[in-house]
């Protein structure tokens, strides 16, 4: 067993009194492929290196496999790390550079070649074991980074922003390659990226940090459809979820024009007194002029069979942005105003001071 557990881990660096991570608690099942996301400085980073042994831990504790690994040295503690640098050894061949882990542990010649060949076949770089770093596109880079993790049969593999050296085609294609090879090795995988839709595209489970602390851990599905904050809603998806601050009376919220009834229980259950409501640009459906949101079309970006819409609304006196998908064969000309109106059932609501979310 592989499983990770953080246990009320904090990292707290010299000359500071905020925490880079906060009280840490998180689950990484055994063969589970987990990825930490979130802006810069959040802490993600800092909660990778962490398991890896690169940072200590001042508080709480880090277990893998159920062995606690909060004060054993990095080498001692079975983990592979890939890193965003690729970090290769440039007067190494690629053979050497997979094997060289390997070698330092004394592993015998024989298995330190089978090993990297076998390794080299799952990562299609047969081809490519005499050449040097230089030599190597970047994506071949990042797979010879793998390979060196491979070799190694770790329990888990740490995995800091890997794809983000390289162009926009070749993460999309590469990402699908490091998703599938880990289900094909079944090793337990802990990813950093800031790119949500890296993170959704990714992982079994997402797991969503802010200044320090674990805003919210679910399957991306899950995370998509009921994001348990402001943060998470405004923070999961691309483009991202309008954010609009309402008035509701009794168990009607005003969108605009456009009326939503809510269940009676979720405004009567909730201590706010002000509401933030959340529709996703997907969920705006245009509406008859007066019976949705009044929005002035800025910009259009029209790709393909769809086009995205961002524009401009007055809602509670101030002026916001609205965002929302329309017919990208059909799309509205700049300074356009359209009505928008959510599609039934596709709200999200959330409680103005707090940000947390009120289930309708």
């Amino acid at each position: 067993m592989a499983a990770v557990t953080y246990d009320s881990a904090s990292r707290i660096y010299p000359g500071t009194t905020k925490p880079a991570v906060d009280s840490l608690n998180l689950e990484v099942a055994d063969g589970e492929f987990l990825v930490l996301v979130g802006p810069s400085g959040c802490g993600k980073s800092t909660s990778l290196r962490m398991l890896a042994g690169l940072e200590d831990i001042d508080k709480g504790s880090i277990h893998i496999g159920g062995r606690d690994v909060t004060r054993v040295p990095p080498k001692d503690r079975d983990i592979a790390m890939v890193f965003q640098n690729y970090a290769l050894y440039p007067h190494m061949t690629v053979a050497e550079n997979m094997g060289f882990a390997l070698k330092i542990a004394g592993k015998p010649k024989s298995e330190i070649q089978e090993r990297v060949k076998e390794a080299a076949k799952i990562l299609d770089l047969e081809g490519y074991l005499d050449r040097r770093p230089k030599a190597l596109s970047g994506g071949q880079r990042q797979r010879v980074a793998m390979g060196r993790a491979i070799v190694r049969q770790p329990q888990v593999f740490c995995m800091d922003e890997p794809l983000s050296n390289l162009d926009a085609k070749l993460r999309v294609s590469t990402r699908t390659q490091i998703a599938s090879l880990q289900r094909r090795l079944g090793i337990t995988t802990v990813y950093v990226t800031h790119d949500q839709v890296e993170a959704l595209t990714m992982g079994d489970r997402v797991a969503v940090l802010k200044d320090g602390l674990l805003q919210q851990v679910d399957t991306p599905r899950a995370m998509y459809d009921r994001p348990a904050n402001v943060f998470v809603a405004g923070f999961i998806g691309s483009p991202a979820m309008n954010l609009l601050p309402v008035d509701v009376e009794g168990d009607v919220l005003h969108f605009g024009g456009a009326d939503i009834r809510l269940p009676r229980t979720a405004v009567a259950e909730s201590t706010s007194r002000s509401f933030t409501v959340g529709v996703r640009p997907e969920d705006l459906e245009v509406a008859e002029p007066g019976a949705g949101l009044a929005t002035e079309v800025d910009v259009v970006e029209e790709l393909g069979a769809d086009a995205y819409v961002y524009g401009t609304a007055e809602v509670a006196g101030e002026r916001h942005t609205v965002i929302a998908r329309v017919d990208g064969r059909t799309p509205p000309s700049r300074g356009a105003v359209l009505h928008f109106a959510p599609k039934p059932n596709h709200v999200h609501l959330f409680a103005g001071e707090s940000g947390e979310r009120i289930e309708v």
